[in-house]
């Protein structure tokens, strides 16, 4: 019987990515659909129409644009339900949505600790939890895939909530896979350096923030870009990866590896 070969393919399969507008969500939203998924996107504001939807269709596949803030627990909750009514089903969800906060650790006031944690943490916790809900009903298995970030992985200075909470994901996303693998759902994360996003458009036009920055990223001395992390998350949804849960791939450009 000869060997069996990896399988990239995502034809036939639903995915959900939250924070798709822009920047790497939608990055991730058009690699998945090129790679043959159908989209369900998760939109802060489902009215500002960012095209994204019709670049889908425009692929061959089929487009759900979601009201889906993930602030607010309601709109996950539908969010997904959606999905898997309009789709039949829920096979991958990408939790991208994030952000934070730039202080002093000195100065960070109550709220942006609160706010960066439900944003980045909270709100990826109960999205894949209603999504294994739903994967598990199924009886088909399923893909989650976390954002974190290489500042779980780095002390950047002014940015210590933020770097606790991208930490966190790392870590629950090894629990959750534990809990979740005895349902064929893989859960794994990816851990982006700098990538040229709207997201990281003004720090980065700050010449010597940039340089320095080039300088940390310590193998390649280079800003990375969206489709450098998108096909990592394709990968990590693919049949290919099947083995793989628990784990979180730094793409770095060998940051902490100095």
């Amino acid at each position: 019987m000869p060997d069996q070969l990896p399988s990239f393919s995502l034809a036939g399969k639903v995915a959900l990515v939250t924070g798709a507008a822009r920047g790497l969500g939608r990055a991730i939203c058009l690699a998945l659909a090129a790679a043959g998924a159908d989209l369900a996107l998760g939109l802060r504001d489902k009215s500002a129409d960012s095209g994204l939807a019709a670049e889908i269709e425009k692929l061959g596949r089929r487009a759900l644009p979601l009201q889906m803030d993930v602030l607010h627990l309601d709109q996950i909750h539908r969010g997904i339900d959606d999905t898997a009514s309009h789709f039949g089903k829920l096979d991958i969800l990408v939790n991208n949505a994030g952000g934070g906060f730039t202080n002093l650790a000195l100065d960070v006031p109550e709220h942006e600790f609160d706010d960066t944690l439900t944003l980045n943490l909270k709100s990826t916790f109960f999205a894949s939890q209603v999504a294994a809900k739903q994967m598990i009903r199924q009886g088909t298995g399923g893909r989650i895939i976390n954002m974190s970030s290489q500042a779980g992985y780095a002390a950047l200075p002014t940015e210590s909530i933020y770097c606790a909470s991208k930490a966190a994901i790392s870590h629950l996303t090894k629990c959750l896979a534990v809990e979740w693998g005895g349902h064929s759902i893989t859960v794994n994360a990816v851990a982006p350096t700098f990538i040229a996003t709207p997201g990281t458009s003004d720090a980065l036009a700050d010449a010597a923030f940039r340089a320095d920055t080039i300088e940390r990223i310590a193998a390649l001395h280079r800003i990375g870009e969206p489709h450098e992390v998108s096909g990592a998350v394709v990968f990590l949804a693919s049949p290919a990866a099947s083995l793989i849960t628990g784990h979180t791939i730094l793409i770095d450009g060998g940051w902490t590896a100095r």
